[in-house]
Order: structure tokens, then sequence, then C-alpha cells
């Protein structure tokens, strides 16, 4: 038999065996969607950080406010930032504390934007480079962080926070905190 007739043979047999092996890993629980961060545990690796609205800059303190706080990674330019948007106004309304960062964004449309649709952060920062996002290892936005009270990061959660993420992964580890504190 000819050789060239094997090769499709194994590489059909190949993919069907990495095939297999993902199902049994989502099978497990493992979530293919999900981005795993070297800073779980650490300090929020942001230092200078300009604020959005004032000429004024801030340094990791606004990290450290001895309460939990959100790290809300946004842009304009980002339809899923959209749409979680109502849902951060809520959690603000609620007493959850989140700082935002606008990122690669130009900021005469953010302000806008949070003009038009309520700003549901306590602080908001301005990233316009990325270099901040870079930092947090952001691979789009938005993505969310869970910090503690003395600036560390406990979670992290890309793509949109909703009623669902909010209920299954993040308030879980977010009242953990509050009760720590």
């Amino acid at each position: 038999m000819n050789k060239k007739l094997y090769f499709p043979l194994i590489l059909f047999l190949i993919l069907v065996f990495a095939f297999a092996v993902q199902l049994l890993r989502n099978a497990q629980g493992d979530d293919p969607k999900a981005l795993e961060s070297a800073l779980i545990g650490k300090p929020v690796p942001l230092r200078t950080l300009q604020d959005l609205f004032e000429e004024k800059q801030y340094g990791i303190e606004i990290f450290q406010q001895g309460k939990p706080i959100l790290l809300n990674v946004w842009a304009t330019w980002c339809p899923t930032c959209y749409a979680e948007h109502q849902y951060l106004n809520k959690l603000a309304q609620q007493g959850v504390t989140i700082i935002g960062i606008d990122y690669k964004d130009k900021s005469a449309q953010a302000i806008k934007w949070l003009k038009d649709l309520g700003n549901p952060y306590q602080i908001v920062l301005k990233d316009e480079k990325g270099s901040n996002g870079l930092d947090l290892g952001v691979y789009g936005a938005p993505e969310t962080f869970v910090i503690d009270g003395q600036g560390i990061i406990h979670y992290r959660h890309a793509g949109d926070l909703n009623q669902k993420v909010w209920d299954e992964k993040i308030q879980p580890i977010y009242q953990k905190l509050v009760e720590r504190k």
C-alpha cells in the first residue's frame, strides 16, 4: 500500500484524539473560555494612573482602600462593554466599589459615553495607549478583576459582567473579601 495514503489517516486519528481529549476536559468542568491570569495573588501592577476627567494622577493606593474593589477594563468601541454597562450601574447602586480603566479609547468619547449611560465608577482611569492593560495582561475589553482591600488580585473575568457571572463567579469571591476585612 502507498505510504501517502497513511498520512491522511494518521492526521485524522490525531485530530480525533485531540478532540476527544478536549471533550473529556470540558466534561470534567474545564472551561475552554477561561483565561488564567499570572497576577492572581499578586498586587495590581499599575503604577502611574491618569484620571479620565481631570489632570490628576493616582498611584497604587487607589486599590488599597481597605475594601474589595472591582477593576473593570472597558472601551466605547466595545459592544460587549455597552451590554455590561447597565449591570455595572446596578452594582454601583448596590454599593459595590468599581474602578474603571478606559482602554485604548479617546477620552472625549469615553466622557460622553459615561455622561449618556451613567458612571458606575468611583474613579475612571484612562489608558489610551493600552500600557496599563498590557501590565494587567488584558486580552481585550471588557475584563474585570476582583481586588482585595490591600490591592491584591483575587480573580479575573474576561467578558461581560452580568447577573449570572456575578452570582456564580464574582460575588462569592467579592463577598468573602467583604467579610474578611
